[in-house]
């Protein structure tokens, strides 16, 4: 079915030079998607996007929703120019745990997508800046039974709000040699600990652990974080140095 596409001429400039553009992906689920839903819904979210270029003005308003026994985890946009905009007159985002590490298999990545366009907008972000898949774009009558879907086979909503936020790892001991610690256990203590307080916001502020395994802090705990975790050596390096005199014999031999 053929929708009236909003003329967009300042976001088509976001798409020009050498970089990848939001706005080509966004495009590309109004254009191409099979679900004549979500070519809706992404065809009005770039007509008000459009409008705020043209206006210099966010139209985007808060409120209060979650799923079934949370106080958080979900962040409400509720469009101002909705009347305008009608199919993306709610834009929900759903913010999900990763997993510690961010060990993700194709199947269940995947699986996680095809929920989204059953429930959702299409788009998604690997990873937001707290560190949640962020589920972007669904409404109040749809955001419950994707939570219920993805909570069967294993996902929990993250922190949002004032809370404990979502936690994050670096891949650490699971594949990097630089590793000092077990990241993925510390990760899932702290997470496990603090769950209530990550479901129901009840802090003044938001706040975040991070875990990196060595001193590099790839994971910029020591920025990003209220509580960074950073592995590091409980003594002196240890050297063999019978096994390093013999890796120096063989360069000094091999050049």
């Amino acid at each position: 079915m053929a929708i009236d596409k909003h003329f967009t001429p300042m976001l088509d400039q976001l798409e020009e030079g050498p970089w990848p553009s939001y706005i080509t992906g966004i495009k590309a689920l109004r254009d191409n998607h099979p679900d004549d839903r979500i070519n809706k819904v992404t065809n009005d979210l770039l007509g008000q996007l459009e409008h705020s270029f043209e206006t210099r003005k966010g139209y985007w308003k808060g409120g209060t929703i979650s799923v079934y026994g949370y106080g958080g985890g979900i962040i409400p946009r509720f469009s101002e120019v909705g009347d305008a905009f009608p199919e993306s007159r709610e834009f929900h985002t759903l913010r999900v745990q990763p997993p510690a590490g961010n060990h993700y298999d194709t199947k269940i990545l995947r699986q996680l997508a095809d929920d989204w366009e059953e429930w959702g907008s299409g788009l998604v972000t690997f990873h937001g800046q707290t560190g949640n898949i962020m589920f972007i774009g669904t409404d109040s009558d749809r955001f419950q039974h994707f939570f219920d879907k993805i909570n069967d086979y294993g996902w929990d909503l993250g922190g949002a709000g004032p809370c404990v936020r979502t936690a994050m790892s670096c891949v650490g001991a699971a594949r990097c040699e630089m590793s000092c610690a077990n990241e993925q256990k510390a990760h899932r203590l702290l997470v496990n600990n603090f769950t209530d307080d990550v479901h129901r916001p009840a802090l003044p502020y938001k706040f975040k652990f991070k875990v990196s395994g060595c001193g590099n802090d790839c994971q910029n705990a020591i920025e990003r974080a209220d509580f960074a975790v950073i592995g590091t050596w409980r003594d002196d390096m240890k050297v063999d140095r019978k096994k390093l005199r013999h890796l120096l014999a063989v360069k000094v031999v091999s050049t």
